[in-house]
């Protein structure tokens, strides 16, 4: 008797259960925007006490401060006078920030589709000196990782900026005109005096009095003479998908999902392309010294691909630059060159160190595992790293690199 006893009940649950899957299978997971008037958005900047980090994004150095992004909140700014005991002393809070750049005391961040300019000549006195509104008009939505739609039924662009987004899973047929899918690729999917140095993830780089700006698909080139006056020279498309932007004697070096982009900038004010080298499609940071430039490509997630490698690429020729050897990496991210050291942030497998003596034939010198990494910076006598919310640096001599202190930004 039992076992017919059971049997209504095992039908029962079948049933549902097919009938759960079944709804699964008719559910898409739209990203819903969370919206802020624009001018409530460009109210929200302050300069703040010393917080916890979110996420960590990229890094910069100048004179004896390491600013550290806190990906689309602010900037955290440490006191590295002592690189044994570093502080976090300010966070500015910039709301839709990924980059800086500074030069002569002057802060210059993305916030949203502004650029705002701070004085920092009083690190105890930072104050807002000037924006410049509406000069990134497709700056970078966070949209969350797993969303297929993002809907924009409700969202008013000439009143309102998104500043983030929940997720609902909802039936197909609740879909409408004003849901744009990821896979339309009609949608921007979503970082004293003296010039500082930023790491080769930034989109921000300054030659003299010129700041160059690199967004999705174009470079941009603003006049800092004045800097309570920044003018915006110029605006031009310069390919698909820009990521990165690094400067090296007269050139800018661009790099995008398919290649790397090198600029002219002997004439600063207009920038010129000389080549483009293709190269498999992949997320895409450079850095040059001398006759080559060096090219970290990650596959996966946004990326589209699943190759991770470090192309050396032979740029003595600049209108014809040329792939002269490839290495095979895990998940690489950031990268910096310094002498005859070449840095690189292989994502989860740690900091890699090779020597460049003999490029483009590498020779792997150091490996610092189990450790997190994405953007680093060699300065004169040391290196700075940033990954997964800690700052760490080292110091490097002869072949030896040996940690001096990491500092934890929760």
């Amino acid at each position: 008797m039992k076992r017919f006893l059971i049997l209504p009940f095992l039908m029962a649950l079948f049933l549902l259960t097919s009938c759960e899957k079944e709804e699964e299978k008719n559910l898409i997971t739209v990203a819903v925007p969370v919206t802020q008037s624009i001018a409530d958005f460009r109210a929200s900047v302050d300069i703040q006490e010393p917080r916890n980090i979110k996420e960590s994004g990229k890094i910069y150095a100048w004179q004896d401060l390491i600013f550290i992004n806190d990906r689309n909140e602010g900037v955290h700014i440490i006191d590295n006078s002592d690189p044994y005991n570093p502080k976090k002393i300010k966070f500015l809070k910039i709301p839709r920030n990924m980059d800086i750049a500074i030069k002569d005391s002057k802060l210059y961040a993305d916030s949203g589709m502004d650029l705002v300019v701070f004085d920092i000549s009083d690190i105890n006195n930072i104050k807002e000196s000037t924006r410049v509104e509406d000069v990134f008009p497709y700056y970078y939505y966070a949209t969350p990782a797993g969303a297929r739609y993002v809907d924009l039924e409700n969202f008013n662009a000439d009143e309102q900026v998104i500043t983030g987004f929940i997720i609902e899973n909802r039936k197909i047929e609740m879909a409408t005109d004003d849901m744009i899918s990821f896979d339309s690729g009609n949608f921007a999917a979503s970082e004293g005096g003296g010039t500082g140095t930023g790491g080769s993830m930034a989109r921000f780089s300054i030659k003299d009095n010129y700041l160059y700006i690199a967004d999705d698909s174009s470079l941009s080139v603003f006049d800092i003479s004045n800097p309570s006056q920044p003018n915006q020279i110029s605006s031009d498309y310069a390919g698909w998908q820009i990521e990165t932007i690094f400067n090296y004697e007269d050139h800018l070096y661009l790099g995008s999902a398919t290649g790397m982009y090198i600029y002219n900038i002997e004439e600063p004010s207009s920038p010129q392309q000389v080549s483009f080298l293709q190269h498999v499609l992949g997320c895409d940071p450079v850095v040059v010294k001398d006759n080559y430039a060096y090219v970290t490509i990650r596959g996966g997630n946004e990326c589209e691909q699943n190759f991770n490698q470090l192309d050396i690429v032979d740029i003595s020729d600049k209108q014809n630059p040329k792939i002269a050897k490839t290495y095979e990496m895990n998940n690489p991210y950031g990268l910096g060159v310094k002498d005859d050291w070449l840095f690189i942030c292989d994502g989860n497998e740690g900091l890699k160190v090779f020597d460049i003596k003999n490029t483009p034939d590498l020779e792997q010198i150091d490996h610092f595992k189990d450790i997190n990494t994405y953007d680093v910076i060699p300065l004169d006598e040391m290196l700075l790293m940033v990954g997964d919310n800690t700052l760490y640096q080292y110091s490097y001599k002869g072949k030896e690199v040996n940690l001096i202190s990491s500092f934890t930004l929760n």
